[in-house]
């Protein structure tokens, strides 16, 4: 799977969250919790997932372009979407 970001929001992100995009992208290589984002109308569909990399749960904003996964922001989970990943993983 391909993947492309703005680089300055990464930079940003990297700045202010401790991690970029191409950290981010790193979730997509294990399993995933999956939710429709229709906070707002996008103009495209958004997906928010919810994974692991190393020690860290991860919540993932993204959007598919022909074969291309465009991430759109990525940061820690919040302490509801830690939960529902630890019933997702341990059931």
């Amino acid at each position: 799977m391909e993947f492309e970001w703005d680089d300055a929001k990464s930079e940003h992100n990297l700045r202010h969250r401790k991690f970029g995009f191409d950290y981010a992208a790193l979730v997509f290589a294990g399993p995933t919790i999956d939710t429709p984002d229709q906070r707002h109308a996008y103009g495209e569909p958004r997906i928010l997932t919810i994974g692991a990399v190393g020690n860290d749960i991860l919540a993932v904003v993204y959007t598919d372009r022909d074969d291309i996964r465009r991430i759109i922001s990525a940061r820690k989970a919040n302490r509801k979407e830690r939960r529902q990943w630890q019933s997702f993983v341990n059931p």
